[in-house]
């Protein structure tokens, strides 16, 4: 899919840093940082570091999630509709986002595979006003260009198979299909491994 092909409608995209994280703070505020105080951190973790719902630990959250991004181990995009932070989608590198690959789905993968990826997309999150106005699909599109600008190489993602599954913070496999994903492998009774080759950018 070209950037041409993905209409923005006053939409625009900018990746997590120091000069948007007060966007990002403020879009997971509203919602208590989001999946019981997640504050994104879950699949950064390699295991269980106590109740999520806990304030003290939707705080740690927060701010690990900030130092990590200061260490440079933590991205993701925002999209903003007409000025206003709307949506996110967190992608990273395969050492950075170590929970998948820990996890009990993901060890019985093993061997069926053909190599590690070099990427992973997690999350993604909408503001409640902007669900189903294609937030999430035009985030993927802009999570591709930014791995894109950082050289690339095989992307993984664990879109859910139907709107019921609890894991539909992974996105649906319509929209990794439309971004030239395949599906690979089922991954659980509700969601399924998708890749794709995303070439870098020429000299990054």
């Amino acid at each position: 899919m070209s950037p041409s092909s993905v209409p923005t409608h006053g939409r625009t995209a900018r990746p997590l840093s120091e000069k948007t994280w007060k966007d990002f703070e403020g879009l997971f505020a509203r919602y208590h940082g989001v999946q019981a105080g997640c504050w994104c951190m879950f699949y950064h973790r390699e295991g269980p570091t106590g109740p999520l719902g806990s304030r003290s630990r939707q705080d740690a959250n927060r701010r690990d999630h900030r130092a990590l991004l200061l260490r440079g181990h933590a991205h993701g995009i925002l999209v903003y509709r007409d000025g206003r932070p709307a949506g996110w989608c967190q992608f990273g590198r395969r050492e950075d986002l170590p929970r998948i690959e820990r996890g009990r789905k993901y060890r019985s993968l093993a061997g069926t595979l053909d190599g590690p990826p070099a990427w992973r997309i997690t999350c993604f999150f909408v503001d409640r006003p902007y669900r189903r106005t294609g937030i999430a699909q035009f985030a993927l599109h802009a999570a591709l260009g930014a791995i894109r600008r950082h050289g690339g190489g095989i992307v993984e993602a664990y879109p859910a198979t139907h709107g019921r599954a609890v894991a539909t913070w992974f996105g649906t496999v319509r929209m990794f299909e439309r971004e030239g994903f395949r599906v690979v492998r089922p991954f659980g009774a509700s969601n399924v491994l998708v890749r794709r080759n995303v070439r870098g950018v020429s000299g990054s």
